[in-house]
């Protein structure tokens, strides 16, 4: 499971190792189509926006919806280094949608080694402020990351064409 800390005041790190290579997992978080199958949080909500224009300079827009009742919300940025397999990071901004309000931008940093065909992903999101940083964390993010990374393993294990079960 990910291993969420706070390494200093405004930021927060997850730490998550996968059973797959690291190129793979890099497509995973910068293919659209691989990106939208897995990160999605909870049961329950799909991503009917994920566009992402992966090249630095380059912006990125994911939106998610319940898929009951009314509620949606996402975020957009833009990609400030992309050095494959090893390295994305990029800003991001909260639209809030229905769901809570605007917030300042914070960057995420996605730093991915591998050893022995598992790929360890460490990501770390700067928040602007401590409040900012309390803010993220009390929505649940962690919840929905780990989430989002057992759906992960599952789109690996499809991807890399080993056999289930």
């Amino acid at each position: 499971s990910a291993l969420l800390q706070g390494p200093d005041d405004t930021s927060v790190q997850v730490r998550r190792r996968f059973a797959a290579p690291r190129e793979l997992v890099f497509r995973a978080y910068t293919e659209a189509a691989l990106f939208k199958r897995w990160c999605l949080g909870p049961p329950g909500w799909s991503m009917p926006v994920c566009e992402m224009d992966v090249r630095v300079g380059g912006s990125y827009r994911w939106r998610w919806r319940a898929d009951e009742g009314e509620v949606e919300f996402g975020f957009f940025g833009e990609f400030l280094e992309v050095d494959p397999p090893a390295r994305l990071v990029h800003s991001q901004t909260y639209d809030p949608g229905t769901v809570g309000n605007a917030m300042a931008a914070s960057t995420a940093r996605v730093e991915l080694s591998e050893a022995e065909g598992v790929t360890t992903v460490v990501t770390r999101i700067i928040y602007d402020s401590r409040e900012a940083r309390d803010l993220s964390m009390g929505t649940g993010m962690a919840d929905g990351m780990e989430l989002s990374y057992q759906n992960l393993d599952g789109v690996l294990l499809e991807e890399s064409g080993s056999p289930t079960g």
